[in-house]
């Protein structure tokens, strides 16, 4: 199972971008998208200087044409449906890995990154605020220093690592007085990400969020929010909306992608990030970081072994997710949920986290059982929900992947089922 992340702010350099540039057509893509971006992406890519692409508005649609360009260059096309199996992104990543994941085309995402861009650098300016990454110590010694210093934990990455926000004073006073075996590396960014020092910048992404149209996800798409597997568009145009003033959880996306399977992760430019908290969190997972085009063919092998081969879904089946679209296919006419690309198995996941209660007083229904679309499987059960858990389509269970009265997260795979075949119906 292969999983395409892409970076967020802070991961740039100067003149990254030099040696995509002599790629045929990337040229034109960026001369395109500068448009839409408002900034000269090409000069900014690759003569500007670390002070220059420092800045929030500049940075930001840097790094998602950064990561679309290297997409596009891998795989043919921007969306990766066929190529790989998930998607997620780091803070800004999320904007890069929505357009891979086919719920808004890069036009849509260049003027959407232009409006956050400019109103979380017009949030930043109102106050001197920054963050700084903790490295090592106790999580929960960490975490209480933070907090006890008025900090926000912005960034909660695994491994080790997490990126405490606030003003420029309460940052010196952490740093006067450090959580005991951490180590403190102040971030070259312009301002207090994912903290309530961003909330104005939400209404005026909010309000260009709302005329987009947004499509479901093709691929499993994760949630910088909780590590959900994002099911409709609506729901990831809203969860980037607030995510700008609320922490990132990349270190639930990594639980999310361990509880999947991912059995390989490329990272797309500026890479490297990324893949080292891989490294530590998803032990024997294959790694690219793909800084430069001469790693293209390394990508494309890697997608070969690890993601869903095309022609042997047109053979044999591909595995599929349940609760993720597959509506209408991807822009060559490879159409994951049609007859003719059948899945061999789809996976029921949990729609929330709670407890998994089976619909039988006895355990679940058992595998092998023919169960119909919307059939009573069961449900999720929450401390202010109850979710029901049933298919969308008719088959049989294969196996269950929880018992009755286990916890659950959401997005978490619950069942997998053999879907029933057009064959099937006409018998």
């Amino acid at each position: 199972m292969l999983a395409i992340v892409a970076p967020g702010q802070g991961a740039q350099a100067p003149g990254f971008l030099s040696p995509w540039l002599e790629l045929p057509g990337v040229a034109d893509r960026l001369a395109a998208w500068s448009e839409l971006a408002g900034c000269d992406l090409i000069r900014y890519g690759t003569t500007a200087d670390a002070d220059e692409i420092r800045d929030t508005a500049i940075a930001q649609p840097l790094l998602v044409a950064a990561g679309l360009v290297a997409a596009e260059a891998a795989f043919g096309r921007l969306a990766v449906s066929g190529y790989a199996d998930l998607t997620a992104g780091h803070s800004i990543g999320e904007l890069t890995a929505g357009v891979l994941a086919g719920v808004l085309p890069a036009a849509d995402i260049m003027q959407l990154v232009q409006v956050r861009g400019n109103a979380m650098a017009a949030a930043a300016a109102i106050s001197p605020t920054g963050m700084t990454a903790v490295l090592g110590g106790d999580e929960a010694e960490v975490l209480a220093a933070i907090d006890e210093h008025g900090l926000t934990p912005a960034n909660v990455n695994g491994a080790g690592q997490i990126v405490a926000a606030g003003t420029m004073d309460q940052l010196a006073a952490f740093a006067a007085n450090p959580p005991g075996r951490a180590r403190l590396r102040p971030l070259q960014v312009a301002g207090a990400f994912h903290t309530r020092h961003m909330t104005l910048a939400v209404d005026a992404l909010r309000s260009t969020a709302a005329g987009l149209p947004a499509a479901d996800p093709a691929v499993v798409l994760l949630s910088n929010a909780d590590g959900a597997a994002v099911k409709t568009g609506a729901d990831w145009l809203t969860r980037i909306v607030n995510q700008v003033s609320t922490p990132v959880r990349w270190d639930k996306c990594l639980a999310s992608m361990s509880q999947l399977g991912v059995t390989a992760i490329i990272e797309l430019p500026p890479a490297g990030t990324l893949t080292g908290l891989a490294r530590r969190m998803l032990p024997g997972v294959a790694l690219l970081a793909l800084k430069l085009p001469d790693q293209l063919t390394d990508a494309r092998a890697l997608a070969a072994e690890h993601g869903p081969d095309r022609d042997a879904a047109d053979r044999d089946g591909a595995a599929g997710w349940d609760g993720v679209s597959h509506e209408g296919g991807d822009a060559d006419g490879y159409h994951p949920g049609a007859d003719s690309h059948a899945p061999e198995w789809r996976l029921l996941v949990a729609p929330l986290a709670g407890t998994f209660r089976a619909s039988l007083g006895d355990g679940p229904t058992a595998p092998g059982t023919y169960v119909t679309a919307g059939a009573d499987l069961g449900l999720i059960e929450a401390r202010s929900d109850r979710r029901p858990i049933s298919p969308e389509y008719s088959g049989a269970i294969i196996e269950w992947l929880v018992e009755d009265g286990d916890p659950v997260s959401a997005g978490q795979p619950i069942a997998r089922l053999q879907p029933e075949t057009s064959e099937q119906r006409t018998v």
